[in-house]
């Protein structure tokens, strides 16, 4: 049945009709554009006559929709409303064909193919507008837009039928603007051209009725769900199947309405349904509860729901999902352990979310660092173990639980001479002129973390014994570098130098110190 909203191809083609008898009518006629007017009319009144018979239709089409719901009194009511739109359409009708007979009447011609005079022009004048506006074409325009306001009951958009030609979006002449309705189409107009007149406002009667019908035929669920859009769809049990094992999917028709308009809810909220009636289902899988492979069964409630028979049917669809517990590929120059108070560089990636993956991070026993790249963190451990938590886009991806390693402590070289001081046979006198005290980092620790394996003494005393007791006063050295003339001056062979380290600091990543506890002593003799 045809909705109020959509023309159908017989309407759109009645509206082209008016358009040239609008074109036509604004012409100096002859007698082949007489002719014209005599085939719009008959075109129209052959068109009038199906249309007024697939209304008819329409009205049963009700009755036995009302019958098939058991007859509930709000369908009868509606019924009786249909049947009274369907007599008042007649009423209409009736009264237009009496304006029909009163211009052949007045123009001395029988209608059909039987005319006298196709002109009359005046004729036609003195029917229709009367010596003092009071001929038929007056009460014609009060009679259509009763019927157009009546139909208002059932189509809120039906425009009035009837409009002067200020109110005519089709009159665009400057001329014609101060014309009303019976003179606008019925002044210094041929008795055909008339009639065609009168043929295309029954046309947009039958139109309201039609739209009022099919109003009311939706309201008893006459709508009729046509299923125009078939394809092929194919649901397998994964798209992922290993080698060696069997793939398993079903193969089925779909099929869907063109008219239809469905509501559609995910998880109970509002889905957006697209142009082609199909809803976009779109989340962010959340974690938990995996099993032991790493796999967490899960699912998603759907819900589509659309008018059938006047009543909301809604149809609900449960589907199974597996979310797979996504694998952290960790690199670092270590781990298995990561350094006390150190900044422990990490590179955390998850290529399972490909470009989805947001990285952020925290950690327990640790400050984080977030790095300039995607998926780089750096760790400060603050306790004996750490645990750094990965999420992506806030949904948690992922734990994992380092060892913390106490920062090895560095070699103290003592270096005179540029070799460096020999403990055990004795070292020159005149060598140990320049010293210098090098911290030197575990090679391990030195290879992972550069940054953090900066030593430097700072501080360390230096006394010249002689037998048992100082030669000279004990001197305190601040930085790794001493110059000793003083001491080369005053020494003699057999004497020792006794060195010990007071102070070593370390520079981290950050370029902060701090004092390492590093107790060393050198006992150098003289030769």
């Amino acid at each position: 049945m045809a909705g109020g909203a959509k023309e159908t191809p017989r309407q759109k083609m009645i509206g082209m009709m008016y358009l040239v008898l609008t074109a036509l009518l604004a012409l100096q006629v002859n007698s082949a554009i007489l002719l014209k007017f005599k085939f719009l009319d008959d075109s129209l009144s052959s068109i009038n006559q199906k249309v007024s018979t697939a209304n008819d239709g329409t009205i049963k089409a009700i009755q036995a929709q009302v019958e098939k719901n058991h007859n509930l009194a709000n369908d009868v009511a509606v019924l009786k409303e249909s049947e009274g739109i369907r007599e008042r359409t007649k009423q209409m009708i009736a009264y237009l064909q009496d304006v029909r007979e009163k211009l052949l009447t007045a123009t001395e011609n029988k209608g059909k193919n039987e005319f006298k005079n196709m002109s009359s022009e005046d004729k036609v004048a003195i029917t229709m507008l009367g010596a003092k506006k009071n001929g038929a074409g007056y009460a014609l325009k009060d009679e259509l837009n009763k019927y157009s306001s009546y139909v208002q009951k059932f189509v809120p958009n039906a425009a009035p039928l009837a409009l002067d030609a200020k109110e005519d979006p089709m009159v665009t002449e400057k001329e014609q603007k101060n014309k009303n309705f019976a003179e606008l189409n019925f002044e210094n107009t041929p008795v055909v051209a008339a009639l065609a007149v009168l043929s295309q406002k029954e046309a947009e009667v039958l139109k309201y009725e039609s739209d009022a019908l099919a109003a009311q035929s939706r309201k008893v669920g006459g709508t009729i769900i046509v299923f125009d859009k078939v394809g092929a769809f194919a649901s397998a049990e994964s798209n992922t199947v290993a080698a060696g094992t069997k793939y398993k999917a079903e193969l089925f028709l779909t099929a869907s309405a063109t008219g239809l308009r469905p509501t559609m809810t995910l998880n109970g909220s509002p889905l957006q349904v697209g142009a082609d009636g199909k809803g976009k289902v779109e989340f962010t899988a959340t974690p938990g509860g995996f099993d032991a492979a790493g796999n967490a069964k899960k699912q998603w409630t759907g819900t589509i729901r659309f008018k059938q028979n006047g009543r909301d049917t809604t149809f609900k669809v449960n589907v199974p999902y597996t979310v797979s517990k996504p694998v952290m590929q960790i690199q670092s120059a270590s781990v298995q352990a990561l350094y006390f108070k150190c900044g422990n560089k990490l590179n955390v990636q998850v290529p399972a979310l490909g470009a989805q993956y947001k990285p952020g991070f925290s950690a327990s026993g640790a400050s984080v660092i977030p790095g300039s790249k995607t998926g780089e963190v750096t760790l400060v451990p603050n306790s004996k173990e750490v645990t750094l938590n990965v999420s992506s886009s806030g949904n948690a991806i992922g734990s994992q639980t380092f060892q913390v390693r106490p920062i090895p402590k560095p070699e103290i070289h003592c270096v005179v001479g540029g070799r460096e001081a020999n403990e055990k046979q004795g070292t020159p006198i005149t060598a140990v002129r320049n010293m210098s005290l090098k911290a030197v980092a575990d090679a391990s620790f030195a290879n992972f973390l550069p940054e953090d394996a900066r030593y430097r003494v700072t501080r360390y005393e230096i006394t010249l014994v002689r037998g048992k007791r100082p030669a000279m006063p004990t001197r305190t050295v601040n930085g790794p570098d001493a110059n000793l003339n003083d001491v080369v001056n005053s020494a003699r062979e057999g004497d020792r130098l006794n060195i010990e380290v007071k102070e070593v600091q370390r520079m981290n990543f950050q370029g902060n110190t701090e004092s390492v506890n590093v107790s060393k002593m050198f006992n150098v003799p003289l030769l």
